[in-house]
């Protein structure tokens, strides 16, 4: 046996541990599924996420220096079959292998021990789960070939970033299409031809309250089909104040702004293995989706260093593909619900391959649509677009000219990626107007933005007749810190907690919101060189 890099993993947090004895034997004979994650055969070169941003979608397959090589493959599915385990599901491109067995067999063969605990997860709500802590081992056959092994400990791996709006007097609301005009999305584009995927891990819709709330907005809704991954289903019904909400925000908030799309909606459980396979099924499905919508994430800082880097180069499979990921940026300020005093950026948004969305509070004239007010979003510190610098992803080459501005200290360059990289509005208490199991209510919360550029990059997408990839390169190109980006309107008033908006990006709002016509004219041009 041989360490495992970035397995390590610290205990759930409030973890209550139940008696060993009986529950430990009944656990340890339990069959489970977990993922294992292969190196790819060979490194992406420098400039093959430009190229792909330049040429867009090559139809939809990955070169086979991408994906794992076969005989990593081989070896892999040789050593594990050979220690007694079965290897159920083989995906080449996306380097994946699920493998099943019983617990004792899994944790013999990867070097842990499991408990069953009751913890509190991401959404502050108790759950029962699978629990190690430490790090994990491989065969000594494998050393190197595997990266990752996921799933063995299914704690919750995000939260849904969105807020109900409370009842209360002054309170503005908009629908999509109001969006969809104030943002200025481009005429003459619905999404028509293009694919949105949109990764949830827990709730469900049901298609009566998709008819009636496109119907009530004068529209035809998109095609919305459920796809189910490591055995979740779309469960409609079952939680109207908590993931039901997340689910239908996503789809009608993306279904409004780009009717002619078609969605595809993966419902995978929530642990890191759920997630990665979630992002992974999307990003090789065909037709490519010209986008990914991701409004579920948590502090980069709570997940493993390999589930992160196994998230990130999902990311690039994405990217190479002509797929662009949008990640909401968070909901609980510059803390990111961390107690500790210090400062969090949210994962997966924190990832250098996902389009982060930051979030405002949005006041228009109703009687002209002018906009009168657009500020940073921050109610409180449980109620704030998040946004700040990564303390594990390094600057990009795109944001190098970056730099952010905390309370009194200097502006100064960012130690790591700056998140976000882009927003719209997302404070509830101006925020969508969405119809969820049946009901009528108003929700905000940055997991809106998400879905709102998806169905933008869709119409752009369609304009353009290919996907984008990797947006920021050229979305950064060119720009001067403290002068507006092209096709953005800049944010200039608010801040999140320790950081403030400024001229130019910031890490509150990133680069902006968009103007989508004059966005779409800017990336028409040629695309910046990665």
């Amino acid at each position: 046996m041989v360490p495992l890099p970035g397995s390590s993993r610290g205990p759930a947090p409030q973890a209550l541990h139940r008696p060993a004895g009986d529950a430990q034997d009944a656990l340890y004979n339990e069959e489970i599924t977990v993922t294992v994650v292969l190196r790819r055969a060979g490194p992406v070169p420098g400039g093959a996420l430009a190229a792909a941003a330049s040429s867009g979608t090559p139809g939809g397959v990955l070169p086979a220096e991408y994906g794992a090589a076969p005989a990593d493959v081989e070896l892999a599915t040789e050593t594990l079959t050979g220690l007694g385990a079965t290897v159920v599901e083989t995906d080449t491109a996306s380097r994946r292998l699920r493998i099943a067995g019983p617990v004792g067999l899994l944790c013999t063969i990867f070097g842990t021990e499991l408990e069953t605990v009751d913890s509190v997860g991401p959404n502050n709500e108790s759950t029962s789960h699978r629990h190690r802590t430490g790090a994990l081992s491989v065969p000594a056959a494998l050393d190197g070939v595997v990266t990752a092994v996921l799933g063995l400990d299914d704690r919750p791996s995000a939260r849904a970033p969105f807020h109900f709006a409370p009842a209360a007097a002054g309170n503005v609301s908009y629908t999509p299409l109001d969006l969809g005009r104030i943002y200025n999305f481009p005429k003459g584009t619905d999404g028509g031809g293009q694919v949105i995927a949109v990764v949830e891990l827990g709730g469900g819709f049901g298609q009566p309250d998709l008819d009636e709330y496109f119907a009530g907005l004068g529209i035809t809704g998109p095609t919305v089909t459920a796809v189910g991954v490591d055995g979740a289903v779309n469960v409609p019904g079952a939680d109207p104040q908590g993931a039901d909400g997340e689910v239908l925000l996503d789809i009608e908030v993306a279904g409004a702004l780009a009717p002619g799309s078609t969605l595809k909606v993966y419902f995978a459980p929530n642990s890191d293995a759920g997630f990665l396979d979630a992002v992974a099924k999307a990003t090789h499905d065909t037709p490519a989706p010209a986008a990914i919508s991701i409004s579920w994430g948590q502090s980069e800082d709570q997940w493993t260093e390999q589930a992160r880097a196994a998230m990130d180069n999902a990311f690039v499979d994405a990217s190479l593909l002509g797929i662009t990921v949008t990640a909401a940026a968070g909901d609980n300020g510059s803390a990111d619900a961390q107690g500790d005093g210090q400062n969090h950026a949210d994962f997966p948004a924190s990832s250098p391959h996902a389009l982060a969305c930051g979030g405002t509070r949005l006041e228009v004239d109703t009687a002209t649509g002018k906009v009168t007010s657009e500020t940073v979003w921050n109610d409180s510190s449980s109620s704030a677009t998040g946004g700040g610098v990564s303390g594990t992803f390094p600057l990009p080459d795109w944001q190098q000219h970056v730099t952010v501005q905390a309370g009194a200290s200097p502006a100064a360059t960012p130690h790591g990626r700056g998140v976000p990289d882009v927003a719209a509005v997302a404070d509830p208490q101006t925020g969508y107007r969405v119809r969820v199991d049946g009901t009528d209510m108003v929700i905000g919360g940055t997991s809106a933005v998400a879905p709102l550029w998806a169905a933008l990059i869709a119409r752009m997408a369609q304009s353009r007749g290919s996907g984008f990839g990797l947006l920021q390169p050229a979305l950064y190109a060119g720009v001067t810190q403290g002068q507006p980006a092209p096709g953005f309107r800049d944010i200039t008033n608010g801040n999140n907690g320790s950081y403030d908006a400024t001229p130019g990006w910031d890490a509150c709002t990133g680069l902006g919101v968009p103007d989508g016509t004059a966005l779409l004219a800017v990336l028409a041009g040629p695309t910046p060189s990665s």
